[in-house]
């Protein structure tokens, strides 16, 4: 008998990081400590951060702490007291060791140690139908295509509409099981009286109503994989249940008192906390750790920004294949510019439906600004960032950069220049069709300067208008 080994050769790069540890030297959580080795953590109020702080003053996810091939960056997040390092304020700066963080009333301590980490990146945008490119992205991509191939089961937790039902269809189609079923079963959309019945079926006559035998989602899923989605809403009475299931690889349908074996891989998924859920009594841990095997956070789509322009072009490419188009909907720059800048609270599921719909409503197959204020995107979620202003011709009527008064005068000088920059380069950029040439001929600096400005302000002419 000859054994096959599957692999999946991705093209990946890897940073070298120092490992570091957080001290808490002031505020509610003073003597808190902790040690990390991950690329990418926030802080703040919120109970689902990587270092979680009990103080009033500071914002649910106040900053992250990112690290790169030059170091370790931390990034204020629009928190609402700003945050401070070495005594200055900052929206974006390199950490050095021994650096003084302030975030509200308490002051954190950022101290490197000699230890490092190898962090791997995937150099593809995208694994199965998960797209993105940004580090985060990347991360995640480097991590599948690792464990993919293997037969453990995996958690993935991230908010509602980040793709965690695509992890686990990529999971199964980079996997042995790739030409078996996969079946998908939602914890929260069956009702509780019938999920022990949906799950591992049921013989004639196990309750009323049960006129015949029924196959359960298990034996659907044999010898491929099972993803069991809101793993978070199974009642706690079902939880020993399932546990049983992964640990004996066998069912018992209701009703019946033969074992049926199964050869099953799960993928779990939720939008909760397991972890406090466990601390609550609310999700048994050992459920927890046998589910957990292989955890995979998915990031927000406001944590990674830089993937929309990306995904803005997917979605509409797909538009045009599916309707039938002769050319892909465009989006202008200072378009593009705002659905960066909105939060999406329902990611990337949110940004895919604003997209047909704002595709149906293009006129000139171009969606034009007008859509993005029908949507609220035009910046009113906060007022110190309400930019331009355009009619309803999609031509300026008035540029209109509002100042940010809690910011000290360099930081919001510098933040009114950026604004500015953005929308002037967007428009020239649009008028021009995306040529960089053209477009520094025009305003009077040279070609390599302009490139210069774009890259720093995260502008991707090629991305956004030739796709």
């Amino acid at each position: 008998m000859t054994t096959q080994t599957l692999a999946y050769e991705v093209q990946s790069e890897s940073i070298k990081l120092k490992k570091y540890t957080l001290v808490v030297q002031q505020g509610p959580n003073q003597g808190l400590k902790r040690q990390f080795d991950r690329r990418l953590i926030y802080v703040g109020s919120s109970p689902d951060v990587a270092l979680p702080l009990d103080d009033s003053t500071v914002s649910r996810h106040h900053l992250k702490i990112e690290g790169d091939k030059n170091g370790y960056r931390i990034r204020d997040l629009g928190s609402k007291n700003g945050t401070y390092v070495n005594g200055v304020r900052i929206s974006d700066a390199y950490l050095a060791d021994a650096a003084v963080i302030r975030i509200g009333a308490s002051e954190v301590l950022f101290k490197t140690d000699e230890d490092t980490v190898e962090i791997e990146l995937s150099t593809e945008p995208r694994f199965g139908k998960i797209i993105g490119q940004s580090a985060e992205m990347r991360e995640i991509f480097a991590l599948l295509s690792k464990v993919a191939p293997t037969n453990y089961t995996a958690l993935v937790e991230g908010e509602s509409g980040t793709g965690k039902e695509l992890v686990a269809e990529a999971i199964h189609s980079h996997s042995r099981r790739r030409d078996k079923a996969f079946v998908v079963f939602d914890c929260s959309a069956v009702p509780a009286d019938l999920i022990e019945s949906e799950l591992f079926g049921h013989v004639k006559g196990a309750f009323t109503g049960a006129t015949a035998s029924r196959t359960g989602a298990f034996e659907q899923a044999h010898g491929g994989t099972l993803f069991l989605d809101e793993i978070g809403e199974l009642s706690l009475d079902l939880q020993p249940k399932l546990l049983r299931v992964l640990e004996k690889r066998e069912i018992k349908p209701v009703g019946s008192n033969q074992m049926i074996p199964v050869d099953v891989r799960i993928v779990a998924a939720t939008n909760r906390n397991l972890e406090k859920e466990v601390e609550g009594g609310g999700f048994r841990e050992d459920l927890y750790y046998r589910l957990a095997v292989l955890k995979i956070h998915l990031p927000a789509l406001r944590e990674r920004r830089e993937d929309i322009p990306l995904l803005v072009n997917h979605f509409l490419s797909s538009i045009q294949s599916e309707l039938g188009l002769s050319e892909t909907p465009q989006v202008s720059y200072e378009t593009m510019a705002k659905l960066q800048n909105h939060p999406w609270p329902g990611n990337v599921r949110e940004l895919k439906n604003f997209i047909e719909r704002a595709s149906l409503l293009a006129e000139g197959g171009r969606v034009e600004t007008r859509f993005i204020a029908k949507k609220g995107l035009d910046g009113r979620a906060d007022e110190s960032e309400r930019a331009v202003a355009v009619s309803s011709s999609g031509e300026s009527s008035i540029e209109q950069f509002s100042i940010d008064f809690d910011l000290p005068f360099k930081d919001a000088k510098n933040r009114l220049i950026e604004k500015f920059e953005k929308a002037y380069w967007a428009r020239m950029l649009d008028k021009h069709g995306g040529n960089i040439s053209q477009t520094a001929r025009e305003a009077g600096i040279h070609r390599k300067s302009l490139e210069y400005l774009l890259k720093k302000l995260a502008i991707h002419p090629r991305k956004i208008g030739d796709i």
